[in-house]
């Protein structure tokens, strides 16, 4: 047969078209893959589930380091870990999230946690700047408690309060004094309560210095990407470790109204903030809250409901910030 007879009888028969699949076919070859989504992202889930549980243990380890004596307050530092993941794993959990999210918005800021944070931004812009030289100290006062390990009498909970000076500039040491309220003391620390105890406090390269602070970007936008690049936590839904590492900063930063302001205003953008009416700071200063979901549980940032200055937090109250010319002076004294 010639080309020119097979083409004449090609036209004579009709189209092949396109493969069709039996609709009880598709259905049980799209149940089968709904199987197969949910077994992986479970494997993931449980996965990721081990690697938070890391990261929290780890950051409450942080906290009570930050509040030991010898240390202030040193920025938490997201802790990585490299979890297996089969390629079928990867793929059949991001198909499954394209199907579960094609079409929807990321999540939206509460819209009554964006108009309070920003009523205090602007009560935060007037304020005025205080003048500081490098030869200065900002000092920092603060009441908390830690966990204190130990077999019977000689654990449990402590409560202190806590002045921090730190050099402006962050290249000299400086003072941490502490008194015990109540609770065991630190091991090998034997001052009684009420009696202060200072510590020297070496200078610690992840302690944001005051001129670190005043460097910052003013633009809210400029700002939180510069969070989000610190955090490394953009991608995730409620972006708690980015709200962590505002509520970092925000003591110092009363001392910089331009950067305070900017600060709260990056907070508004971020999703994840409720407004709590009735908050109280950890020394039991009543106020309204604002409150978030960091890695390990849910923080809380108190203001005096009048003037809506900071009061610090839920588990650290913000007593007095102010600069200084000295170590152990006390600001305005």
């Amino acid at each position: 047969m010639n080309p020119e007879e097979r083409e004449a009888l090609a036209r004579l028969l009709p189209s092949p078209g396109e493969p069709i699949l039996r609709n009880d076919r598709h259905d049980l070859l799209q149940e089968h893959l709904m199987r197969e989504f949910t077994q992986e992202a479970r494997e993931v889930r449980d996965a990721l589930e081990a690697r938070d549980a890391l990261e929290a243990r780890d950051a409450r380890r942080t906290r009570e380091a930050a509040t030991a004596p010898g240390a202030r307050g040193p920025a938490p530092r997201r802790r990585f870990a490299l979890i297996a993941v089969p390629l079928a794993t990867a793929t059949a959990v991001t198909a499954a999230i394209v199907i579960g999210t094609a079409g929807s918005e990321p999540p939206a800021p509460d819209r009554e946690a964006v108009d309070l944070l920003n009523r205090i931004a602007t009560v935060a812009a007037e304020k005025k700047p205080v003048p500081v030289r490098d030869d200065q100290y900002v000092c920092v006062s603060t009441q908390g408690s830690q966990e204190i390990e130990g077999a019977g009498a000689d654990g449990g909970t402590q409560t202190f309060r806590r002045s921090d000076w730190t050099a402006v500039n962050g290249k000299r040491p400086g003072l941490a004094r502490i008194t015990r309220l109540s609770g065991p003391p630190l091991p090998g620390h034997d001052a009684p309560k009420g009696t202060p105890e200072d510590m020297t406090l070496s200078a610690d390269p992840n302690v944001t210095t005051y001129r670190e602070l005043e460097a910052l970007p003013t633009d809210p936008e400029a700002l939180l990407k510069k969070v989000y690049a610190d955090t490394g936590d953009e991608g995730s839904v409620n972006r708690g470790q980015a709200l962590e590492r505002i509520g970092e900063m925000l003591a110092d930063a009363t001392l910089l109204p331009e950067v305070n302001a900017a600060l709260y205003r990056a907070a508004a953008k971020i999703p994840g903030v409720s407004v709590v009416e009735n908050a109280k700071d950890f020394a039991g200063r009543p106020g309204i809250g604002l409150s978030f979901e960091d890695r390990d549980d849910r923080d809380t940032w108190v203001f005096d409901k009048k003037s809506l200055h900071y009061l610090g937090s839920d588990e650290v109250a913000l007593l007095g910030v102010g600069v200084v010319d000295e170590v152990g002076q006390t600001p305005g004294g």
